[in-house]
């Protein structure tokens, strides 16, 4: 099986979402503030965002036949949000009004290396219930793969584990923010989509006072006894490790010159739930996630940055010759 995506296959996995959708407010500043301190020099955007909603437009926008299961604010930028996902060709018919509740919002800092300190008020995400979960039911059964974040509350992610795992769709969690877990969550999982830092706190949720070297491979192996099917630590530059079963792969990061880190997990994500979703293996789909979230940290925004089908097979053709 190729690498990369062929142009001539047909792109219609189709992806159900469950997760968040913020208004990024987004700084941008030589350094990132120390507490205390007060960086001039910013200058300041307004973007969509939300991990939920990053995904689904990633998801989309790399081919996938895509469901978003959420909630706004009953306000103008709840209603920007779903228009904007509309134009995106994503399915929004499960996207919850939440009246007398403000839509999720994220407060961004990104410094001149790209790095970034986020905050955020989560609005109506913190609204989704078991009900909403339940009233998408049909729309995750008939999926090929349901993607979640933890940007809402737990009970909305565990029903719809629940009822992904009993009619037999692949369950991606990418558990951020990082956060203990209940096991039987994690039972439920196929795939399993820390960083490096929420893979250490999954693996040792009892901190340390010295806390050691990151052992990338053990963190995997530790995740991989509490219940997912397999692994994806993803970790910047250095690429992503992939453990299934006794097996353990490291995948190589493309090599790009970052501007913006913001969303490249998301992208990475959606473009994996994508893949996985067309039938490709683990290995293979995870290669095309890299290439995705290579490309959107070459350029400024969350959702912004979600490279299309077309720009992704380029770049893995492009590399592929080099």
């Amino acid at each position: 099986m190729p690498d990369h995506p062929s142009t001539t296959e047909a792109t219609s996995g189709r992806i159900v979402v469950v997760g968040s959708i913020n208004v990024d407010l987004v700084v941008r500043v030589p350094s990132l503030p120390r507490p205390g301190e007060t960086v001039l020099g910013g200058r300041f955007a307004s973007v969509p965002g939300g991990k939920g909603a990053n995904q689904a437009v990633a998801a989309a926008r790399a081919g996938g036949r895509t469901t978003f299961v959420a909630r706004v604010g009953d306000d103008s930028m709840g209603r920007a949000a779903i228009e904007a996902f509309q134009a995106e060709g994503i399915e929004t018919d499960f996207i919850a009004i939440t009246p007398h509740c403000p839509t999720g919002v994220a407060l961004i800092v990104v410094d001149a290396a790209g790095e970034n300190s986020i905050a955020v008020a989560g609005g109506a995400n913190d609204r989704l219930s078991r009900d909403d979960i339940e009233h998408a039911r049909p729309a995750i059964e008939a999926a090929d793969v349901v993607l979640l974040q933890l940007e809402v509350p737990l009970e909305a992610v565990t029903h719809a584990v629940t009822i992904a795992r009993a009619a037999g769709t692949r369950v991606i969690l990418n558990p951020a923010p990082a956060r203990p877990l209940p096991a039987p969550l994690l039972a439920g999982v196929d795939i399993l989509t820390p960083n490096e830092t929420e893979a250490e706190l999954l693996a040792s949720p009892a901190p340390l006072a010295t806390p050691p070297a990151a052992d990338v491979e053990g963190m995997a192996g530790t995740l991989l006894g509490l219940g997912p099917r397999a692994v994806v630590v993803t970790l910047g530059a250095a690429g992503a490790l992939v453990a299934a079963g006794q097996a353990v792969t490291r995948v190589p990061a493309f090599s790009v010159e970052p501007r913006d880190t913001v969303a490249a997990g998301d992208v990475f994500n959606g473009c994996l739930a994508v893949m996985l979703a067309e039938g490709r293996d683990l290995i293979a789909a995870t290669r095309c996630a890299a290439a995705a979230a290579a490309i959107s940290v070459t350029r400024e925004g969350a959702q912004t940055s979600a490279p299309r089908r077309s720009e992704i097979e380029a770049f893995l053709a492009a590399r592929s010759e080099a």
